[in-house]
């Protein structure tokens, strides 16, 4: 495709994204929003990678309120539209490109699924660095109304809105604090898996949860409850590995052919990082989860999937929050360890999974700490995760 444009890079608050990003496709360009709460070292690496031809920072106003600009800035294709800046929590972090017609394809199918309807509105709770809270931006845009921002999740129990988008920390808050989530005609709930607890919790006080499943390169949500939008196709491979075609898809990964190749087979379809099945219960076909790909440890010879055992301690009763990792053990090779938010020993965690699953896959060692330490949208940092892991020990 001929460059048609230049990349412009963008610090915005939240709610001045829209407008931002409205001024930028208007004068042909693509926009990257970069976390205005991130170091400029940071900042710095990132624009150093993506190679955009300057940087902004805007005020609250909208306004431009200083410019930075690159003499090695790169164009972009025709009909790039974003690029999005991955978190990198399994590797170094990639520029995502989506066009003009894939986050239009995914607003549309998004709202036709959800039956939200013209002059409703959206409360953006969510960072804009991530496509998420950008699409929550575009389907106000699509209603023909401004998203309402708020600016922390207890502004969300008084939002004037119909519909909202949250991660699973952000739902356990409103539920934990007693906001009626019932008067919100749909919440759309993604960026991490919902712990069963949750979404049982979550029918008891009325609110009407939609989970959704994606990625930046899918523009965020691409299956909803398991059903896939209008317009997307989903596919298991030999090996268990989830693949998504259609019109949401990105286009490439910046600057970085050999990871894009990688991604993309032949037939168009993108494999993702992710293990998963089919299930007909209830005489439909639905996508079910199972965890990442890469996430299996070796203790033993015995391969144990560690989001097989998350999901078994997640319903734990005295369980609030868990993820199951691994650390090195000099006679097995690695050894399965919980991090575990809650009141709970290790006999009991222990107990539980070999209740449910075969032996040798319960952890053998525990951390128990006040909050698993995940990002804005709910992910889990990995390197603090690790640590977290290292310090475990027995706890019986």
């Amino acid at each position: 495709m001929a460059p048609l444009g230049s990349l412009r890079a963008f610090r915005t608050p939240r709610a001045s994204a829209h407008d931002v990003l409205q001024r930028c496709w208007q004068a042909g360009d693509a926009a990257v929003l970069l976390d205005p709460s991130a170091p400029d070292a940071v900042v710095t690496a990132t624009c150093r990678r993506l190679r955009p031809a300057e940087l902004v920072d805007v005020d609250t106003d909208g306004r431009a309120v200083r410019r930075t600009r690159f003499d090695d800035g790169e164009p972009v294709d025709d009909g790039i539209a974003l690029v999005v800046a991955t978190s990198g929590s399994t590797g170094e972090p990639k520029g995502v490109e989506l066009t003009h017609t894939a986050l239009a394809s995914s607003v549309r199918a998004g709202l036709a699924r959800l039956g939200a309807r013209d002059g409703e509105r959206w409360a953006l709770a969510l960072p804009t660095h991530h496509v998420a809270g950008v699409l929550v931006h575009l389907r106000a845009a699509a209603l023909g109304t401004p998203a309402v921002t708020v600016d922390s999740t207890a502004e969300l129990a008084t939002v004037d809105a119909e519909h909202l988008a949250l991660v699973p920390t952000q739902l356990t808050a409103l539920i934990e604090a007693g906001v009626d989530v019932s008067r919100f005609r749909s919440i759309l709930l993604g960026g991490a898996p919902a712990s069963p607890g949750l979404l049982e919790a979550a029918a008891r006080a009325g609110a009407r949860v939609v989970t959704s499943y994606g990625m930046s390169e899918t523009c965020g949500g691409c299956v909803y409850d398991g059903d896939p939008l209008d317009g997307v196709e989903l596919d298991v491979d030999p090996r268990g590995r989830i693949r998504v075609r259609g019109d949401v898809l990105f286009s490439r990964y910046r600057r970085d052919p050999a990871a894009t190749s990688a991604a993309f087979g032949p037939d168009g379809w993108f494999t993702t990082g992710d293990v998963g099945g089919f299930t007909t219960e209830g005489g439909s076909r639905r996508l079910v989860v199972a965890g990442r790909a890469d996430d299996v440890a070796v203790s033993g010879g015995e391969n144990v999937p560690l989001a097989a055992v998350t999901a078994v301690l997640a319903a734990h009763p005295r369980v609030d929050d868990v993820v199951v990792t691994s650390r090195p053990h000099p006679r097995w090779g690695e050894e399965v360890v919980a991090v575990v938010v809650g009141d709970v020993t290790l006999a009991e965690l222990r107990e539980r999974v070999r209740d449910r699953l075969p032996a040798a896959w319960a952890p053998r060692a525990v951390t128990v700490t006040g909050a698993l330490p995940r990002d804005a949208m709910g992910k889990l940092a990995a390197s603090e995760v690790a640590d977290l892991a290292a310090a475990a020990i027995p706890r019986v």
